[in-house]
């Protein structure tokens, strides 16, 4: 039986988050390419981090299917886990990050905690951007660091604050999951030298889909830092997490990062979904096609009254502001046949809420003028155009 105490707590919470306007609830979600039927309605699919499609690309699911010998290998790499298939994708994406090594995790959020919590103690200050991911800040959190937010993307505040003594970290995205721009990377990462700290850089919306090879932001920016983090979902269309770095660091997260200790390894079947994806993604075609969508759509919201953020992605935020609004908007885009979520505190600053629109290689011109006709039904129905 369930007590009385606990009853009032959830109560009280969720009445508070309803009153804010920030109550979420699960979607029933059929994603089929360029579309996805939602709560039964067939709508354009913005939503999606599948940004070369590869998640459906035949080969690719076929690499899954004929590698799935087993569910999983149902134990932590340090015990029984370690299977040959993992460190062949390591094999590979160490090359394609241009570093020494690379360790894969589960999921991209097990990697920031992981390389974080392992690579910053108590004796440590990291610097981290205000805009970094929930995850970075969890980790930064976990590691018990003392840790200093500077404003984004401001190298000369990140200057100031790092005028302090000890060990130091700079951890930044590559590009920004909410508001789609990108990291000033090169005076960041000159500050950072001058002050002898360590970079990270968390580059999961980047990689695969910019730089040379399409490895990522620092590369497209020729920097070097010490340790990319990334995902497997995103660019690349599978699952997983992994950092590249040089084989002390890896060692390093090997022997003490509890998030890659103490939890299973990545089944070997997606393993080989993500090997298989790497060359298909490096060709450059997936990316062509992305960008000639990023600018129509870009442009066309643009024209239609719109007030987008400073993205320089696939990542484009609409700006709303208010949470009750963002969210009647989303509501009302999707029955006009578009989805896109209402993206609300504590993801993003109260007052600034957003419909979080992304793109992808799948989606063809048809499907954006489609979605732009939408948006345009919608922000007259609502007001906001």
């Amino acid at each position: 039986m369930v007590s009385r105490q606990s009853d009032d707590f959830t109560d009280e919470r969720l009445d508070s988050i309803k009153a804010d306007n920030l109550y979420r609830t699960l979607k029933s979600v059929v994603v089929k390419g360029p579309v996805a039927v939602v709560n039964a309605k067939k709508a354009i699919h913005l939503c999606s981090n599948d940004y070369l499609g590869l998640s459906q690309d035949r080969r690719v699911v076929k690499a899954a299917a004929r590698a799935l010998k087993h569910v999983s290998q149902a134990s932590s790499r340090l015990i029984a886990g370690n299977d040959p298939a993992i460190e062949k994708l390591e094999e590979i994406l160490a090359r394609h990050r241009r570093t020494e090594a690379a360790l894969v995790y589960p999921t991209g959020y097990m990697a920031n905690l992981g390389a974080v919590t392992a690579l910053a103690d108590s004796k440590t200050t990291i610097f981290s951007d205000e805009l970094n991911h929930a995850s970075i800040i969890d980790a930064c959190r976990l590691s018990g660091a003392r840790v200093q937010v500077f404003r984004h993307n401001d190298a000369a505040h990140l200057d100031r604050l790092m005028r302090v003594q000890g060990r130091k970290v700079v951890i930044t995205e590559g590009v920004f999951s909410m508001d789609g721009d990108t990291a000033d990377l090169r005076q960041i990462c000159e500050v950072a030298q001058e002050h002898g700290a360590m970079t990270i850089v968390d580059d999961a919306h980047g990689d695969f889909v910019f730089g040379p090879g399409f490895s990522g932001i620092p590369a497209s920016l020729g920097v070097d830092v010490d340790v990319h983090i990334s995902s497997l979902s995103k660019g690349l269309g599978c699952f997983g997490g992994y950092v590249a770095s040089s084989e002390r660091v890896r060692d390093v997260l090997i022997n003490t990062s509890r998030q890659f200790i103490y939890t299973s390894a990545l089944p070997d079947h997606l393993c080989a979904a993500a090997t298989t994806a790497v060359p298909i993604a490096k060709k450059g075609l997936l990316q062509k096609r992305l960008y000639a969508n990023i600018r129509f759509f870009a442009s066309g919201l643009k024209k239609k009254g719109f007030t987008l953020g400073n993205s320089s992605s696939q990542i484009i935020p609409v700006i709303i502001g208010d949470e009750k609004k963002a969210l009647a908007f989303s509501q009302e885009l999707l029955r006009y046949g578009a989805f896109a979520q209402a993206v609300r505190y504590p993801t993003v600053k109260k007052g600034s809420a957003r419909l979080r629109v992304s793109l992808t290689a799948m989606h063809e011109k048809g499907h954006l003028e489609s979605a732009l006709d939408a948006f345009a039904s919608a922000g007259r129905k609502t007001g906001l155009v």
